[in-house]
């Protein structure tokens, strides 16, 4: 049978943390009691440089069970390289891993139907896609679903209405590490893949316990990450509109020589401080735009280590095949 890993980052987590580990403690064992999964699958718990007690838990919790094992990385590391950490940890450990979010928010019960479709329909992919936003505010709803609209219109490819609930086969897990990119949006790097896929929908809880990791202004600058590191069209589309401006010029300076050679006293004023104030506004959005593409090829030259693992805790033969610090 196969050996199942659900990579669970953590950050801030002490709240739900004990409740999100008896329930997914109950659900390895149902799968392992229903010979979906092998009797070694393991619950991997990636600590992000949490200031509560939230890695005094996950030792706490290996202690009790050797099901569950943690990753401590050296400090906060943000959200998708701490997931990274954990899918790197396990992709030479495991058959499958599951990633989902330690609030309970994800409906674990969709995990069945995920392994599933790795045991009987050989995908190495699959999605866990929300059937709908019931829980979500109207604001948020909204621009959730602009988002993915948008990203997508941007080329970014996405799968719509999916976060960071998915499996991951072996084989996907080892191609997903020939991804170098210290700018990861996970969401957008998967679909790239290119191997078989299919889709999971599940209905999406109220968190259970403790406050969201993902402000409104987190979720902007995700948002902004997502796009960027996916797509150049925002760039192409300076370009476009530089060309608009330029044959807009066009047509303004030939108007005014009709109506200078016509006779007719050009105003003028209005005309050309609101043109100097559009033309100046869209000069420091390029700017920053192009600005925002130079730093991230100024980080990806750097080389830097996405996530640094201070202690790893397993299984001993685990731990002799895991490496307890990655520069990658």
């Amino acid at each position: 049978m196969n050996r199942l890993f659900c990579v669970i980052p953590c950050y801030n987590e002490q709240e739900v943390l004990p409740e999100t580990s008896r329930r997914l403690k109950e659900k390895i064992e149902d799968l392992v009691g229903r010979k979906m999964i092998s009797s070694d699958s393991r619950i991997l718990l990636v600590n992000d440089g949490s200031k509560d007690d939230t890695w005094n838990i996950i030792k706490k919790l290996h202690e009790e069970d050797e099901v569950f094992q943690g990753i401590n990385l050296s400090k906060n590391m943000g959200h998708q390289n701490a997931l990274l950490a954990g899918l790197m940890t396990a992709k030479d450990l495991c058959d499958m891993a599951i990633s989902l979010d330690a609030d309970l928010q994800d409906d674990i019960d969709a995990i069945d139907a995920m392994v599933d479709k790795f045991n009987k329909e050989d995908c190495e992919v699959v999605y866990g896609v929300r059937s709908k936003r019931a829980t979500d505010t109207f604001f948020k709803r909204f621009t959730a679903e602009s988002y993915y609209k948008l990203i997508d219109a941007m080329g970014a490819k996405t799968v719509y209405n999916h976060a960071d609930y998915r499996l991951l086969s072996r084989r996907a897990l080892q191609a997903l590490s020939e991804f170098g990119e210290v700018n990861l949006f996970l969401r957008g790097i998967v679909p790239m893949l290119g191997f078989k896929s299919d889709i999971v929908y599940y209905e999406r809880a109220e968190r259970f316990a403790g406050e969201s990791k993902y402000p409104l202004k987190k979720m902007l600058s995700f948002a902004i990450e997502g796009i960027t590191s996916l797509s150049t069209k925002p760039i192409k589309m300076i370009t476009e509109l530089g060309f608009f401006i330029f044959f807009v010029s066009i047509a303004v300076f030939i108007y005014s020589l009709v109506r200078y050679f016509t006779g007719h006293t050009i105003q003028g004023w209005t005309t050309t401080v609101l043109s100097v104030w559009a033309i100046g506004g869209l000069i420091m959005i390029s700017l920053g735009v192009i600005g925002e593409y130079i730093g991230k090829i100024y980080l990806e030259t750097k080389n830097r280590p996405r996530f640094i693992i201070e202690s790893y805790i397993g299984d001993k033969e685990d731990e002799e095949i895991a490496d307890c610090v990655y520069k990658r």
